[in-house]
């Protein structure tokens, strides 16, 4: 008979205020950015004191990489979730979908493309890699069977297609949206799904 292990109080509050900590290192970093983020910032957000702080995490480099991770990981979820019934470029526009819903709500920026210091830690990251190389194997899988079936530009180099995607998840226009226009999030991410996949053209 196997005895399943019981998360004891103290390590669930843990747990909890881990996932507190990292909910405010995604919002303090998508309004301050990582350079000027401190770890001072993060913890007067979570209402915790620094050192309390750095018992979770040692480093704004450790901080922000598992922050990364985080974000990785449930982009790897969303794509394992997706039901088997779409094809594949259905499947690449409901995972930019989740994207950039994930943005429009406060989510993580694309921070390796805005500074390469942060591209030089995370890549010194290995949970981080691990996730990055797991989830672009997941997408190009996607890319090349959309092509292979007629559904994506088979002129195309695939990485051509594949980082083209990437870019539109980190694309400023949809915080310009939600700033400047009066569209709806809904709308927002409706029309940048059609320009991304469709381009301007009626």
């Amino acid at each position: 008979m196997s005895i399943i292990p019981k998360f004891s109080f103290k390590n669930q509050a843990f747990k909890l205020r881990e996932n507190a900590i990292l909910d405010a290192t995604t919002v303090v970093l998508s309004s301050k950015g990582y350079d000027l983020m401190t770890m001072d910032d993060v913890a007067g957000a979570v209402g915790i004191s620094k050192p309390s702080l750095y018992k979770h995490f040692k480093s704004k480099e450790e901080l922000v990489g598992e922050a990364m991770v985080r974000l990785l990981e449930g982009a790897i979820e969303e794509v394992d979730k997706l039901p088997t019934a779409l094809n594949p470029v259905e499947k690449l526009q409901a995972l930019l979908e989740w994207a950039m819903r994930v943005r429009l709500g406060g989510g993580l920026p694309f921070l390796p493309s805005t500074s390469p210091h942060v591209r030089d830690m995370l890549m010194r990251n290995f949970k981080y890699m691990t996730r990055v190389l797991k989830l672009n194997r997941l997408l190009e899988g996607l890319v090349k069977q959309a092509q292979k079936e007629g559904l994506l530009n088979t002129a195309l180099p695939s990485d051509v297609i594949l980082f083209s995607y990437y870019a539109r998840t980190c694309d400023p226009a949809v915080e310009y949206l939600q700033k400047f226009s009066k569209m709806s999030d809904d709308d927002i991410v409706r029309h940048m799904l059609k320009v991304s996949f469709e381009g301007f053209r009626p």
